[in-house]
């Protein structure tokens, strides 16, 4: 084996050593989140911890025999994707006023609110909301998520719409195109891999919501996440309803992310370097 062969093999080796260091604490938290799921409430407070149990499904089944289940899913899927719209909706041609017409107020104002701390907003909402009588309704959920949602696709995509040449509008300008023309047929086919990515987060960042959840929804609305806080009481913790729960949320997530992984780092990258 030459040398310039063997310094090859090793960095290689070294790297996947590296990478296997990295993963390994990851990997292992799903791991027992997925143990756990099969264990009885006996076996998961058992010392030492059992590594190995007998697969039994009771903990998946009490989450939707003795839970609605399926409609605190169903309610996170209505309010993420809602959320998520109405932030495009808005979102979309805000990113594109920042970056195209160089509205700094706006964008301050978008950046202000997002990192203002979440529960700064909720007794204004509260209040607000009981006086519409809103509250524990989607309409009330979906608008208090686009504090989330909003923001994220906006400083997301005015990156987008910065990499974009000017000369491109301009063109269209001159050719008769009014601002909207050229914003949605010149702007927004060329930014859908951002689109794509922020869309994406911006579901998964509502839907994985808790605080805003927790105080504006109730029982018509409730979400996953305010779901599974209900295996904490204040005597004791139900690991594997609430580790059932985390696998049966967790598992169709990563499968998306896996799925459109691509999607998300091209968006990204795409978004970050200036050309």
């Amino acid at each position: 084996m030459t040398r310039p062969t063997w310094q090859k093999t090793v960095k290689k080796i070294a790297f996947y050593l590296m990478l296997l260091i990295i993963l390994v604490p990851f990997l292992f938290v799903f791991y027992w989140m997925f143990l756990s799921s099969f264990k009885t409430q006996v076996q998961n407070t058992a010392m030492p911890p059992l590594w190995t149990v007998a697969p039994k499904l009771r903990n998946y089944s009490e989450e939707f025999i003795t839970n609605p289940f399926a409609q605190y899913t169903l309610n996170s899927l209505i309010i993420a994707t809602g959320a998520t719209l109405l932030g495009l909706i808005l979102g979309l041609p805000a990113a594109y006023s920042i970056a195209r017409y160089k509205q700094q107020g706006l964008g301050l104002a978008i950046l202000t609110a997002r990192i203002t701390p979440g529960i700064s907003f909720l007794v204004p909402w509260f209040i607000l909301f009981t006086g519409m009588k809103l509250i524990d309704t989607y309409a009330a959920m979906i608008l208090t998520h686009l504090i989330i949602t909003l923001p994220l696709i906006v400083w997301m995509l005015v990156g987008f719409f910065e990499d974009l040449p000017e000369e491109l509008g301009d063109a269209a300008m001159v050719d008769g195109t009014t601002a909207f023309g050229t914003f949605w047929l010149i702007a927004m086919p060329l930014v859908r891999p951002g689109i794509a990515a922020a869309a994406l987060l911006a579901f998964l960042f509502s839907g994985n919501n808790f605080m805003f959840s927790l105080v504006i929804a109730s029982y018509r609305t409730k979400p996953l996440p305010v779901a599974v806080f209900n295996f904490m009481s204040y005597t004791e913790i139900n690991w594997g309803g609430l580790t059932a729960a985390a696998s049966i949320i967790t598992l169709p997530v990563l499968l998306l992310i896996l799925l459109v992984q691509r999607n998300i780092v091209r968006g990204l990258v795409v978004g970050a370097v200036k050309g």
